[in-house]
């Protein structure tokens, strides 16, 4: 039989995760809205057997509630011994489900029983949640990494990522590229709630002791929002702001964006038009009738640089480095980021 363990701390049990597989047992909605990365699902009920289960306890109390879960689980129970024997590492495996209580507590005795080695999250997974809203708090300094729209701050990035720094991508983690236009060539976006595990997954394995570069951004990011602990904090650091002149930003994004379907940018520019206002709508529709991509990113620009410069004036102007940049290599620029901000920051 396999040795019983007590029950693991947020902390541990993360720590264990990084080895060993982790098995989430809550039914497949809760399971879509949000889970732990790399989380395997191997529900104790499925949708409607939970709603069953969860009225019978309404209704009739826990025994009667409990009989009728075991009435469900029974004939599964052979199933769910094949299925973490297949993915069981040297015989182990992580369990969770939602408070850390019966759905868990007795998936782990089912498979301790069948020689599994099995520990199980105390708290369940609204433990993790919590553990992991309250990590955005702390962590390493950052630095942000500021310019408008089209300046190649993603790029750059990476560059600084290829160059040692230490970097975290949030328009990578949310699929979403931060404007009206940022779903386009995008995967769909995970759930807020997933986005944030993702995003803590990444946060939680960075060097604490060294400063981790961040894009500047909203606190939304298409429809997932930054967390707000993490957003208070990118809100108090160091921004290293990079002038790229307008010409070279538009025509970046007409390269981006000049591939995809003339309508589907119409649709976008009529969706903000209320924002960009109807005159300036209107032209660069127009422009974009007549195939020139480029004429419509620059009268978009307009709004987005005049956006973008008010959010900057609201800043702490002490804690703004900008840059301005002459050369066109990204790997020049990391460069000279790297170098420029070491110096004054």
């Amino acid at each position: 039989m396999g040795t019983i363990t007590n029950n693991l701390t947020a902390t541990q049990f993360l720590e264990r995760a990084f080895s060993v597989p982790v098995v989430d047992v809550r039914a497949p909605k809760e399971f879509l809205q949000g889970h732990m990365p790399g989380a395997v699902s191997i529900p104790l009920f499925d949708d409607e057997e939970r709603a069953e289960v969860g009225i019978n306890y309404k209704r009739m109390g826990r025994k009667t509630a409990l009989m009728k879960g075991l009435e469900i689980a029974g004939p599964k129970l052979s199933a769910f011994v094949k299925q973490v024997n297949k993915i069981a590492v040297e015989n182990e495996i992580l369990v969770h489900c939602w408070r850390g209580g019966m759905r868990s507590e007795a998936m782990a005795w089912l498979f301790r029983f069948s020689g599994i080695k099995t520990s199980v999250l105390e708290g369940g997974y609204k433990a993790y949640r919590r553990f992991i809203r309250e990590s955005f708090k702390s962590g390493p300094p950052i630095i942000i990494l500021g310019g408008m729209t089209g300046s190649g701050k993603t790029e750059i990035l990476h560059h600084l990522s290829v160059l040692g720094e230490q970097v975290l991508d949030l328009e990578g983690v949310a699929n979403h590229r931060g404007s009206a236009f940022g779903a386009l060539g995008q995967t769909d976006q995970p759930t807020n709630e997933q986005f944030e595990n993702n995003l803590a997954e990444q946060w939680l394995s960075l060097d604490p002791s060294k400063p981790v570069w961040l894009e500047d951004e909203c606190h939304s990011i298409g429809k997932v929002f930054i967390p707000e602990p993490l957003y208070n904090r990118m809100a108090s650091s160091p921004l290293v702001f990079i002038e790229v002149p307008v010409n070279i930003r538009a025509k970046r994004i007409a390269i981006e964006y000049g591939e995809f379907d003339t309508s589907t940018l119409e649709d976008l520019i009529i969706k903000i038009s209320r924002r960009l206002g109807n005159e300036r709508s209107g032209k660069a529709i127009s422009h974009l009738k007549q195939g020139d991509v480029f004429a419509a990113i620059l009268i978009i620009l307009e709004y987005y640089d005049k956006a973008y410069l008010f959010d900057i004036s609201k800043k702490n102007g002490n804690n703004i480095t900008r840059i301005k940049l002459e050369s066109t290599s990204m790997e020049e620029i990391a460069s000279e980021i790297i170098s420029t901000s070491s110096t004054r920051l």
